[in-house]
């Protein structure tokens, strides 16, 4: 039964990992990476689709991106798209190809962009804690209805702790790693 709560509270501190790690790919660096557009949804015959789906995005150099839509009369929405999109991002289409070129970024603006990283990372944590809260109190319900013992109780809670400081841990390295990416001009 502890087992289970442990697997339980493993697999989602590993999701919270992945949101983070998923939400630091929203916040962009001054280097061009396609994850950077995941989030642009373009008008694709009424519906809404995400643009990895009307068009390939490719690196073409260190600061541009290249968006090259499957269909040319797409090429007009996918640039609207992009424009839309909230990103700071100012696309020039030449021809069939959309070039997104990726401003540098201010002092300032990096600095926003770490507090933006740390707010993420912090939200992550307080997700790990959640976890492990309501772990441990799976833990001691167990241990009220008399299901273990107050030592396998207390080696779960225990065994629970250390996943969550490992979590904690990872959380901070990847915390570290995106402030390190972030500062680089």
């Amino acid at each position: 039964m502890i087992d289970e709560i442990q697997k339980d509270a493993q697999s989602r501190m590993k999701k919270s990992l992945d949101a983070l790690q998923h939400n630091f790919k929203k916040i962009r660096t001054g280097r061009a990476h396609p994850s950077i557009l995941e989030a642009v949804t373009v008008d694709y015959y009424g519906g809404q689709v995400p643009i990895h789906q009307v068009a390939s995005v490719n690196i073409e150099d260190a600061r541009t991106l290249a968006v090259v839509p499957w269909e040319q009369q797409m090429v007009p929405k996918v640039e609207k798209a992009i424009m839309t999109a909230e990103l700071g991002l100012n696309p020039a289409s030449a021809g069939n190809v959309i070039r997104v070129p990726m401003p540098m970024l201010t002092e300032e603006t990096r600095k926003g962009y770490i507090k933006q990283a740390r707010q993420e990372a912090e939200s992550a944590r307080v997700a790990v804690r959640n976890v492990r809260r309501d772990a441990n109190g799976d833990i001691k319900a167990l241990l009220k209805d008399k299901d273990v013992s107050e030592d396998e109780a207390r080696q779960g809670e225990e065994a629970v702790q250390k996943l969550t400081d490992k979590t904690v841990t990872e959380i901070d390295k990847a915390l570290e790693s995106k402030e390190h990416d972030l500062m680089q001009v």
